[in-house]
């Protein structure tokens, strides 16, 4: 019976060994969110005053214009000041809560718009399939709330204007409120006014750029016009002209962009919206940029940051393949194979995240959306491995669209499990936790920013992108995302 006896107390002692050994070397790996310093910008930024006399304007420098750069095989770095939407907007809320909700409420509209563009690229209709041919009868417009969560400062025409710009990766038609109105929005400056720019040049009907448009018609004179409608009922009407733009380091001459008469809906405070997509017409695509990059500063900040153009990409990012939708060339695609949390890899089938044979699903980087889309089943196994390793923290109700929140209200900092993004090729972004837990009122309450959706479109959206120089290398079809380079 010793020998017996041994054999199993040894068994015992070797099964607990490695027990505690792998408890040992398996913790969930975590991260420290700073509760104190997020709830104070949280109850800073509602008292944060706008003064837009201490935004830059950008002021062109004597540099070649696009034509001598073409020529002489060099590249223009330009770049322009980006401000996030509460140091620009002089928006009074009483309380953190309604800022949120109103966000939250501008980041549905901003979704659905996306939505409807792909849905009408999947379905080979264009909106002139739905909208009226003569571009002068006004489609339902959107609340007057305002959208766009960061500005850039922009100048146009000659001598230069200068203009504050929502940027918008999820289109390319620029365009800007131009006199005389039959119907303007509010902005923070004066409407542009063609007959002041020596540079302004309406566009006929016949040009490459008229043609390009997805809607357009012609005038009795034979000039260019144009409408964009997005999927929340806005809109923008007028003439397609061509423009001077200029920025801190130079200008680009015949620059193909909306002068809008008929401008409704979800843009209030911007001049007009600077489409930096895929497309052909897009800012990117006309000034031939090998690159473009922008850090999106903490909107909760008073900070703010640059959005530049052809400019080398960081050699420490992480870089996923920038991919094309064969049906949609706007929207920047990456190849997105999943998420870990708390170092472990969650289980997601990598057919999640692809873009099928009709053009449908895939995952996009974009700008203008604030909070992380995903489809349910993603969504689900990613908040329910992010729960699994918070059962230490005390639960909070629901609030909008977030299902997984956490009273944090007796706690300076807390530790919190990482989550990071899984591209093809092996590169991990990981996120800083107030990337994905952020405050929903001023008294502690902070949930999981991610968010389900119905749609097989997923898009990695602006929460996420926080703090990280995003830099879509068009050259080598890659989007680099770069940690602390703002």
């Amino acid at each position: 019976m010793a020998p017996t006896l041994n054999l199993f107390l040894i068994s015992t002692l070797i099964v607990t060994t490695t027990t505690l050994s792998y408890s040992r070397t398996t913790p969930p790996h975590t991260t420290l969110l700073n509760v104190s310093s997020t709830l104070h910008q949280a109850h800073q930024i509602l008292t944060f005053t706008p003064n837009l006399l201490e935004h830059s304007t950008p002021t062109p420098t004597p540099t070649p214009s696009l034509s001598h750069i073409e020529s002489s095989k060099s590249t223009l770095f330009l770049s322009l000041h980006l401000h996030p939407r509460e140091t620009i907007l002089n928006e009074h809320h009483p309380n953190y809560t309604t800022l949120l909700l109103a966000r939250l409420a501008r980041d549905s509209a901003r979704v659905t718009s996306l939505n409807t563009k792909l849905q009408l690229a999947l379905t080979n209709l264009s909106r002139s399939d739905l909208l009226p041919q003569d571009l002068s009868a006004p489609v339902s417009s959107g609340t007057a709330q305002g959208s766009g969560e960061y500005f850039s400062r922009l100048a146009v025409g000659n001598p230069p204007k200068p203009f504050f710009m929502v940027l918008d990766t999820g289109s390319d038609v620029n365009w800007l409120q131009c006199k005389p109105c039959s119907d303007c929005y509010q902005q923070s400056d004066p409407i542009y006014d063609p007959t002041a720019s020596s540079s302004y040049n309406p566009l006929t009907c016949d040009a490459h750029q008229c043609q390009t448009l997805e809607m357009s018609a012609c005038s009795r004179t034979q000039r260019c016009l144009y409408q964009v409608s997005y999927g929340d009922g806005s809109f923008t009407v007028g003439e397609f002209v061509t423009e001077t733009v200029s920025f801190g380091s130079g200008s680009v001459n015949n620059v193909a962009i909306g002068c809008g008469h008929d401008n409704e809906g979800l843009f209030v405070g911007a001049a007009g919206l600077l489409g930096l997509g895929g497309g052909p017409l897009s800012l990117t695509s006309q000034i031939k940029a090998s690159s473009f990059s922008y850090c999106l500063v903490d909107r909760d900040s008073g900070k703010s940051s640059t959005l530049d153009f052809n400019s080398p990409r960081p050699t420490d990012s992480v870089t996923a393949a920038l991919i094309k939708n064969q049906k949609l060339d706007t929207f920047y695609y990456v190849q997105l194979t999943g998420f870990s949390v708390g170092g472990v890899s969650v289980p997601i089938p990598p057919e999640t995240f692809a873009v099928d044979q009709s053009g449908a699903g895939g995952v996009i980087v974009d700008s203008g959306t604030a909070v992380t889309r995903l489809t349910t089943q993603a969504y689900e196994a990613l908040r329910d491995a992010f729960r699994r390793l918070t059962r230490n923290l005390r639960p909070a109700d629901s609030v909008a669209l977030f299902d997984t929140c956490y009273d944090l209200s007796s706690l300076r900092s807390v530790r919190v499990p990482t989550v990071a993004i899984r591209f093809s090729g092996g590169g991990t972004w990981t996120l800083p936790a107030k990337n994905y837990l952020i405050p929903v009122d001023g008294a502690g309450t902070y949930c999981f920013a991610f968010a389900p959706t119905n749609s097989p479109l997923s898009i990695i959206g602006n929460v996420q992108q926080q703090g990280t120089r995003v830099t879509f290398d068009l050259s080598n079809s890659v989007v680099a995302f770069s940690p602390n380079k703002c």
